[in-house]
């Protein structure tokens, strides 16, 4: 039983390849945060060393338990460990891939099958990516590679060329929510507000319903994120400086805020040109309409650009600071109160 939800096109194939025993030596996974590319991984690593005669994975066998659990020895998944920001320049380095070479040379241990999971292919370093092509050069029988990664063009041609790739895609807003209700028994109006939220990819929705922090979470960051759109240029500046202190503990933090904010402003965008029936924050649908009404579409599509431009430049490492006070400056000002002050220049 395979646990990936949606992507039966992948799956299927995956499962003809087993049943004809013409797998690759190595697979190459890309798709999204959260859409499924570990849950696949480790759903092949059982299929491949699952006890059942039939209906593979089983799930239920001794060896797939000890895969969900991440204690079985010829399964190992290599990456950055998960307290670790991607953003601050760290890799994979080559003597993890060294290891990896040397257990890969060695018979199985307990299953029937060697499996190494790279999470965060595009983190490899140009000496571990080297090590690792001619590891794939060279192909080991009852071993195989699976690389994850959300971008492939990172990784050296090389490297993308000795893999099978197989590409996992967003589900649609209603196909999620459907396996949410069916699926968890999640109730409809709340599983169309993970769904929307999780972009279509499960990861996150299944998190939420097992974890009711995550939209508390996202609740204040929402409220904090409307206290900041209606303060003075003092208490958006004072904000900026703590997204700016953050950023240098965790970035992942603060681009997801930013991405809460793009969220945000899209939906509005989406409201003000008549396609509600479509927002991600739909539980905020009544907010959004009201505020609608105090922007002009292009100053809302500006904003939007700015929201862009300042993550690609936090990217590119320039002064968050500096980033963030001028995104801040770049608010749109509501056209009632801009107005009320334009009267009151005229008038005082």
């Amino acid at each position: 039983m395979w646990q990936v939800i949606g992507q039966s096109r992948v799956v299927s194939l995956l499962q003809r390849s087993l049943e004809t025993g013409k797998l690759a030596h190595a697979y190459l996974i890309v798709g999204p945060p959260h859409v499924g590319k570990m849950t696949l991984a480790l759903n092949l690593a059982q299929a491949l060393n699952c006890e059942a005669a039939e209906e593979r994975p089983c799930r239920a066998c001794l060896s797939c338990q000890k895969i969900d659990s991440a204690h079985h020895a010829d399964v190992q998944v290599i990456g950055l460990a998960r307290d670790e920001d991607a953003a601050e320049a760290k890799l994979i380095g080559i003597d993890q891939i060294k290891d990896v070479q040397h257990s890969a040379s060695l018979p199985p241990f307990e299953g029937l099958h060697k499996v190494f999971i790279i999470d965060g292919a595009e983190l490899l370093s140009t000496e571990a990516a080297n090590c690792l092509l001619k590891t794939l050069e060279e192909p080991v029988g009852k071993v195989t590679f699976i690389l994850l990664t959300v971008n492939d063009s990172l990784l050296p041609a090389t490297v993308v060329s000795r893999c099978q790739r197989l590409e996992l895609k967003p589900l649609s807003i209603n196909e999620l929510a459907s396996a949410l209700t069916g699926n968890y028994g999640v109730e409809p109006e709340r599983a169309r507000l993970l769904a929307g939220l999780s972009h279509g990819c499960p990861g996150w929705a299944l998190r939420a319903v097992a974890d009711d922090d995550l939209l508390r979470q996202r609740d204040a960051e929402l409220n904090r994120l409307l206290g900041v759109i209606g303060a003075d240029c003092e208490g958006r500046f004072a904000y900026a400086a703590q997204l700016a202190a953050q950023f240098s503990q965790n970035r992942r933090l603060v681009y997801g805020v930013l991405d809460l904010w793009l969220d945000y402003w899209r939906d509005l965008l989406l409201v003000k040109t008549g396609c509600g029936n479509i927002i991600t924050n739909v539980d905020r649908l009544d907010r959004l309409i009201e505020m609608a009404g105090c922007y002009r579409l292009v100053q809302i599509r500006n904003f939007l650009e700015g929201l862009r431009a300042a993550q690609a430049q936090l990217r590119q490492n320039v002064n968050p600071r500096l980033v963030l006070e001028v995104l801040m400056l770049d608010i749109p000002e509501k056209e009632e109160e801009g107005e009320l002050a334009r009267l009151v220049v005229k008038h005082g």
